[in-house]
């Protein structure tokens, strides 16, 4: 039998794939898929299923074709060559396998028995994820992972959002960015180096991109956007999410005492926060993507959480120097 994902959903589902596309995932796993179970969560309008066959053998499938969004088959070509090159000791799915028709992209990876995080995050939780990045952190880069963007060079258009901000305000802008305007400017210029570094990063760690096992471990998934950057810069996207489901977490009592934060000080994390807080608002301005109708309204959420826990941090505004957290 196989079963829809609810209906609330805007991705399409195992039954809405071409029957070539099936006949070739089911290829990769060996038969015929008897069983799909749609998970949500994520902004992709493609699939996300996890799958068992005939065999009793499991995977998730992950399909999109440019019908439903231009960009998204050369994003999943990307998830592929990076999933293929990770190590073992990286806490992510292992890539079974890739059927790719010119048009249709789908990716075949082990099935992870595991969880999203409750939303509100719980302490425990958090400490099980980042115990997970300092491991990624600390994890050489393969030979095959070292064509990666440098993180800093990819994020060069999005730290300069508050100058597009300026030249454009939006209607209801808060008034404490207008107040410090200029100096949010000045501190995501010099986020952009903050960035550097020689460690592997995911660059897009929320709760929907991570799964929660059994035995108590936190396995990372989609990776199209890993870079080269800084080893703490994953930490603190997770912290960005604590505040978006729970404005007040004390998410600073943790940047203090969690050892993947060992490099960062106060002002490079208050630099980088107001660099993605410009990328956050100024994104979230833009017409949302084919098939991501919910995107803008995210990142919305997003930017809102971040120039709130950077108002109340007491080291803003502050120079670049170097003082320790």
């Amino acid at each position: 039998m196989v079963r829809m994902q609810p209906e609330w959903s805007p991705r399409i589902t195992w039954c809405d794939l071409p029957a070539n596309v099936r006949t070739g995932i089911e290829q990769i796993l060996g038969g015929p898929v008897t069983e799909a179970i749609g998970q949500p969560g994520g902004f992709s309008p493609g699939t996300a299923d996890r799958v068992r066959t005939s065999t009793g053998r499991a995977a998730f499938v992950k399909a999109v074709s440019p019908a439903l969004n231009g960009h998204a088959p050369g994003i999943h070509r990307k998830e592929a060559a990076i999933s293929a090159s990770l190590p073992l000791t990286v806490p992510a799915p292992s890539l079974l396998g890739v059927f790719d028709d010119g048009a249709w992209v789908a990716l075949v990876l082990s099935d992870v028995e595991g969880r999203h995080p409750h939303i509100p995050w719980r302490l425990e939780e958090i400490t099980l994820v980042l115990d997970a990045l300092l491991n990624l952190s600390q994890t050489p880069i393969p030979p095959g992972l070292r064509h990666l963007p440098r993180l800093e060079d990819e994020l060069v258009d999005a730290f300069q959002g508050w100058t597009r901000i300026r030249g454009h305000l939006p209607p209801e802008c808060d008034p404490w960015v207008l107040r410090n305007l200029g100096v949010l400017e000045q501190l995501a210029d010099s986020g952009l180096k903050e960035l550097s570094g020689e460690s592997l990063v995911h660059t897009d760690v929320r709760a929907d991109n991570i799964l929660i096992t059994r035995d108590n471990g936190a396995v990372l998934v989609d990776w199209p956007w890993a870079s080269i950057g800084s080893g703490w810069i994953d930490g603190l996207t997770v912290l960005i999410n604590v505040r978006v489901f729970d404005p007040h977490f004390d998410v600073d009592s943790i940047l203090q005492s969690h050892d993947v934060f060992a490099s960062a000080t106060a002002p490079g994390v208050d630099a980088v926060l107001a660099g993605l807080a410009a990328y956050f608002i100024d994104a979230a301005r833009q017409p949302p993507p084919p098939g991501l109708p919910t995107l803008r309204e995210f990142q919305q959420r997003q930017g809102e959480a971040v120039i709130h826990w950077l108002r109340r941090r007491p080291s803003f505004p502050t120079s670049a120097g170097g003082s320790p957290l």
